[in-house]
C-alpha cells in the first residue's frame, strides 16, 4: 500500500488575527509535499434580519441590483486583501521554496463553500484555523470535518486555557 499523495491544499481564511499562524502550516506543508494551496475567502450572506428590514424599504429589483453589484466590489476587495496578505506573508517568511498559490473568494455559508471547493479542485487536504470554546471547535470547523470526506488539519487559533 502507498503512502497519499497531496498535490493540492485548501487553506481556508478569515483574514482575522489569527491568520498567520494557521497559513504558516499550509505553507509548510505544501513545502513538504511540494503541493500546491488554494487560498479561500468566504464572504458571508447578509442575515435574513438583515434581509426583511431591507425588503421593508427598497423594491425588490433595485436591491437584488444593489446586492449583485456590491458583491462582486466586495469580492474584488477581498480578493486584493487575500493578495496582498499572501505577497506580505510570503515575504516574511524564509522559505527556500514558495508555494503556487490560487486565490478564490466566494460568496455563501462558509462551511458548505468550503466542502463544495474542496471537492471541485479536488483537494487532498484541507488546512483551516478553530478556536476552541469550551471544549468544541467553531461550528464551520465542524462541519467541515463532518462533510468534506477529507484529511482536515485543524490549527487552533486560541487555548481553552488562559
Amino acid at each position: 500500500m502507498s503512502l497519499p499523495e497531496v498535490n493540492t491544499i485548501l487553506y481556508t481564511s478569515s483574514l482575522g488575527k489569527h491568520t498567520r499562524p494557521v497559513f504558516r502550516h499550509a505553507v509548510k506543508m505544501a513545502s513538504l509535499y511540494q503541493a500546491k494551496i488554494v487560498m479561500l475567502h468566504v464572504v458571508e450572506p447578509i442575515s435574513d434580519y438583515g434581509q426583511a428590514v431591507i425588503h421593508n424599504y427598497l423594491p425588490d429589483a433595485l436591491i437584488k441590483t444593489i446586492h449583485d453589484d456590491g458583491l462582486e466590489q466586495v469580492k474584488g476587495t477581498m480578493k486584493q486583501r487575500v493578495v496582498a496578505f499572501y505577497e506580505e506573508e510570503m515575504a516574511m517568511l524564509e522559505s527556500p521554496s514558495k508555494p503556487v498559490v490560487e486565490v478564490v473568494v466566494a460568496d455563501g455559508k462558509r462551511s458548505e463553500e468550503i466542502v463544495s471547493l474542496s471537492q471541485q479542485i479536488d483537494a487532498d487536504m484541507i488546512v483551516m484555523g478553530s478556536h476552541n470554546s469550551f471544549g468544541r471547535s467553531s461550528r464551520t470547523t465542524r462541519q467541515v470535518i463532518k462533510y468534506a470526506g477529507r484529511p482536515v488539519v485543524v490549527v487552533p487559533t486560541r487555548s481553552a486555557k488562559k
